[in-house]
Parts: structure tokens; C-alpha cells; sequence
């Protein structure tokens, strides 16, 4: 939560300028009069040290900067998503390559990764045999959940990304 402007109660605060550039510590007052003659915000950017660091910014960058950190705590707080992705016993090596390029792709973008083979008769030991080779490829980028579960028409394991 960024705290702006009057709503900051410390007395003193280690300021930067717009730029970038180190003003040192300042007095509140001081600190308010600088941002008012600019037309800027100042914006405390962490209350976990004394006196705490505060800079002088755009206000329209303040909002953008105060919406940004609003939309990143959302994100934070949602379940992480699973995607299915799904492949045969008999896979064709370029099918098997752009499979695993996808489930790297999920994996890097924060998604979990569940990979699914769908088996018919006796295909349950070539089914597992594909899926440890896709999790021991897969290992830079993520790592098993679960083990490999087979049951009646299908064997999966689920990735979580590292």
C-alpha cells in the first residue's frame, strides 16, 4: 500500500528527487513544500526503516504505481492454475518436442501443469514410461506434485512450477 502526500506522520524522511537523485533527510514539511512546488506527489515507499525513504514522483505515475501494486497483490492471492495438457502413448518426436516446449511455457509463465496420457488396453507401462521421460525433461522448469497416477483409462502427474 503506498502511502502519499499528508497521510505520511514521520516527522523526518530520506528523500529522492524526481530524477533519482538524493536530497538526504529533510523534514516532513520541508519534504510536502518541495512536492507542492513541483506538482508532484511524495510517496514513502517503505515505513520499515526510520527516517523512511520517501520520493518525489508524477502524480499521475503515483496512481499508475498505487493501481500496479493493487493489481499485483490480486494476482498473488488466486489459486494457482492448472493446465492439462494432454498426449497419446504413441507420440511422434516433434509432437512430444512442441508438447514439452508448451508445458516450459506454462511452467515459466507460474502455471501448474497437469499431464495427462490417455491409455487404452495394455498401454499403462509405456504410458508411464512417457511421463517420467517428460518430468525428468521438465525438471529445470518444474517440479512433481504428485507421482505418477495411473488409473483405469489414464495415467497423470502434476508439475508445479520451481
Amino acid at each position: 500500500m503506498l502511502i502519499m502526500d499528508e497521510k505520511i506522520k514521520a516527522s523526518e524522511v530520506l528523500l529522492t528527487g524526481l530524477d533519482g537523485e538524493d536530497l538526504g533527510i529533510v523534514s516532513r514539511e520541508e519534504a510536502l513544500r518541495m512536492a507542492k512546488e513541483r506538482g508532484v506527489s511524495l510517496v514513502c515507499t517503505s515505513l520499515m526503516s526510520s527516517p523512511p525513504p520517501c520520493k518525489l514522483i508524477s502524480k499521475g505515475a503515483a496512481k499508475q504505481d498505487a493501481s500496479a501494486q493493487k493489481r499485483e497483490e490480486k494476482k498473488k492471492d488466486q489459486p494457482l492454475k492448472a493446465k492439462e495438457i494432454r498426449l497419446t502413448p504413441h507420440i511422434e518426436d516433434h509432437d512430444y518436442d512442441t508438447k514439452l516446449r508448451q508445458c516450459e511455457k506454462l511452467l515459466a509463465s507460474g502455471n501448474a501443469v497437469d499431464l495427462v496420457v490417455r491409455i487404452q488396453g495394455k498401454e499403462g507401462a509405456k504410458a508411464k514410461e512417457l511421463l517420467e521421460q517428460l518430468v525428468k525433461d521438465l525438471a529445470g522448469s518444474g517440479k512433481k506434485e504428485t507421482g505418477i497416477q495411473l488409473s483405469g483409462k489414464q495415467a497423470a502427474v502434476k508439475l508445479l512450477p520451481l
